[in-house]
């Protein structure tokens, strides 16, 4: 059991690791959120209270149900768009860690016909296609917040096998097997945004090709090349690493 509890507070402080790096790097600022499955109750995830990323604390975060509701009561104030979280963990078993953010270098490809691809090297996680979600399409006028589980589930379901998916006129959540492959997608895709919009003012882009994503595809989240990347987030954002072992 001490054991156990000391895993859930090396994992957390993983997830506090994730906030600072993400608030960092200008990828969430006072929005936007990070989440971890949770490392022994498959059916639940860890979050932050409502907080901006820069601020949380171990003492913040709090366990869910995939249906967006918490596991204790009195549970403070949680995140509006929280279902983002749990309905991704619900469709993809495979998917240990999201990340939801407004970054507006991403932005115009939420609502501009250029889609938005890989073109660097380091943001080939992002992969070959990226699917963009219409909250609009299937309930109409809302405030463009996923509020609610069915939002949730629907926003999964476009979601599909793919690692991102870009919302119209928001922003974009991200998946992946473990914190340090989702937050270096989230670091790497508003770059690669970027540079792409400026590419394009050149004139024709050619992009990563199927064949160099599948190559890169095959590094391990945990290798020491991805490990040498969370250390470097970590020590710029002034907290500790922490243990590849509990990414």
């Amino acid at each position: 059991m001490t054991q156990d509890v000391d895993k859930l507070n090396r994992c957390i402080h993983m997830l506090v690791a994730a906030n600072r790096i993400l608030a960092n790097e200008g990828v969430v600022d006072a929005y936007g959120h990070v989440s971890i499955r949770h490392p022994f109750e498959p059916n639940q995830y860890l979050i932050s209270r409502s907080l901006s990323p820069e601020l949380v604390t171990a003492e913040d975060i709090y366990a869910f149900h995939l249906d967006g509701s918490p596991v204790v009561a009195n549970t403070p104030t949680p995140y509006l768009e929280r279902f983002i979280h749990g309905s991704i963990y619900k469709k993809r078993p495979d998917i240990h860690a999201v990340v939801h953010s407004h970054a507006d270098d991403v932005l115009p490809f939420t609502i501009a016909r250029e889609p938005l691809r890989p073109v660097i090297n380091t943001a080939s996680d992002m992969g070959l296609e990226v699917p963009l979600w219409d909250i609009h399409d299937h309930f109409g006028d809302t405030n463009l917040l996923v509020t609610n589980p069915d939002q949730g589930d629907d926003l999964a379901q476009g979601l599909g096998d793919h690692k991102v998916i870009l919302m119209r006129g928001h922003g974009f959540s991200a998946a992946g097997k473990n914190l340090v492959e989702v937050v270096k997608v989230a670091i790497y895709m508003p770059k690669n945004a970027k540079i792409l919009m400026n590419a394009l003012r050149l004139g024709p882009v050619k992009g990563l090709t199927p064949g160099e994503i599948e190559i890169r595809s095959k590094v391990d989240p945990k290798s020491p090349q991805m490990w040498r990347a969370w250390e470097f987030w970590c020590s710029k954002a002034g907290i500790a690493a922490g243990s590849k072992e509990d990414l």
